[in-house]
């Protein structure tokens, strides 16, 4: 899914935030890990890296399967169309 845009919808905001990002080369936004706990970040991206493959591992053939005719199942139902031949598996 996309993510939305963080400009200003009004243009006269959107303007002023041009001005000031070409103004002010030190200014390099907002950090995201501002008033975080710096080791309890590093733990969370350290899982969120072998998360995926570790699970990939310990699934077998038919729980893959199973996960995925339920994603397509989700897709389809989010496009508005309906498959009912994966309903029925």
């Amino acid at each position: 899914m996309a993510k939305k845009s963080k400009k200003p919808a009004d243009m006269n905001s959107l303007a002023a935030a041009i001005v000031r990002q070409a103004t002010d080369p030190d200014d390099d936004g907002d950090d995201p890990y501002e008033g975080k706990n710096p080791a309890a970040v590093e733990l969370g991206r350290l899982g969120g890296q072998k998360g995926g493959k570790a699970r990939a591992e310990s699934l077998t053939a038919e729980e893959r399967s199973a996960i995925a005719k339920k994603a397509a199942q989700a897709r389809w139902r989010e496009s508005g169309k309906s498959d009912t031949t994966l309903a029925d598996e």
